[in-house]
């Protein structure tokens, strides 16, 4: 799969940078060869490729831990997995708890731990859709879920590859992400307020949170829903199939 990178056959790991010794003083100085976010850009971009080439919409999903994001993935493959191939890639610390989740909604996932790491990277993305492959049997997922690890912090820095991102909050978390992280919001397409069946009990103004948001991307698509009653969930099943059939249109 990987002719530009040339991953079946060679080590994904890149010097970033150097270490040199000044004899004289005996201090340490790093001199920079290459910055994180640059090669994480790099491969985010063969990334982009192997899913342009493949017809494959790649899908980031960010948010705090708790928002919702596996249990609206669970939901999201009951009702399309009889219509596409859906893969996924489950970022988490540690466990294999999500990756498993999704196994028994009937969509194929690995799971990627990060060991501690609060966010993915584009090179450990690159091994898990090599490994994801392997698992469908050369079966190309139509659209490739990618559960980030619960933060709204980094993750919204490390470009994976996707085609759309998708930042959720959910009701109980309050009001005011979008004002406290701002570029989740402005680097995403897609703001999906979750756990709408519990609005009644909480000081969430749905309005008011869907206008601060465009205030800081006119252009996210807003979704608002419940995977408890099903609220919203149409909306949204119905704008996959229509990015699905973009993507297929302009397949490389």
């Amino acid at each position: 799969m990987c002719d530009v990178c040339g991953c079946g056959s060679h080590d994904h790991s890149h010097e970033v940078s150097t270490m040199k010794v000044s004899d004289d003083t005996g201090k340490k100085t790093i001199e920079v060869k290459q910055s994180l976010l640059q090669e994480n850009e790099r491969i985010a971009e063969i990334n982009r490729q192997h899913f342009d080439e493949k017809g494959i919409l790649a899908i980031n999903l960010i948010s705090s831990p708790g928002s919702g994001k596996t249990t609206l993935l669970e939901k999201t493959i009951e009702a399309l997995k009889d219509e596409f191939n859906i893969g996924v890639l489950e970022g988490d610390i540690e466990t294999e708890r999500d990756a498993e989740r999704v196994r028994a909604k009937g969509a194929a996932a690995i799971q990627l731990t990060t060991g501690g790491a609060c966010h993915l990277e584009a090179p450990l993305v690159h091994k898990g859709f090599h490994a994801l492959e392997k698992q469908m049997n050369g079966e190309v997922p139509d659209i490739l879920f990618i559960e980030n690890v619960g933060n709204l912090v980094c993750p919204s820095s490390f470009y994976l590859g996707e085609h759309v991102r998708v930042v959720l909050v959910s009701v109980p978390e309050g009001p005011d992400k979008p004002a406290k992280y701002p570029k989740a919001f402005k680097t995403s397409n897609v703001f999906i307020i979750t756990k709408a069946d519990l609005l009644p009990y909480f000081d969430f103004d749905v309005e008011k949170v869907k206008k601060e948001a465009l205030s800081l991307n006119p252009n996210l698509k807003i979704f608002v829903i419940s995977s408890k009653t099903g609220e919203g969930l149409n909306e949204w099943f119905d704008y996959l199939r229509d990015m699905v059939e973009k993507k297929k249109g302009i397949k490389v």
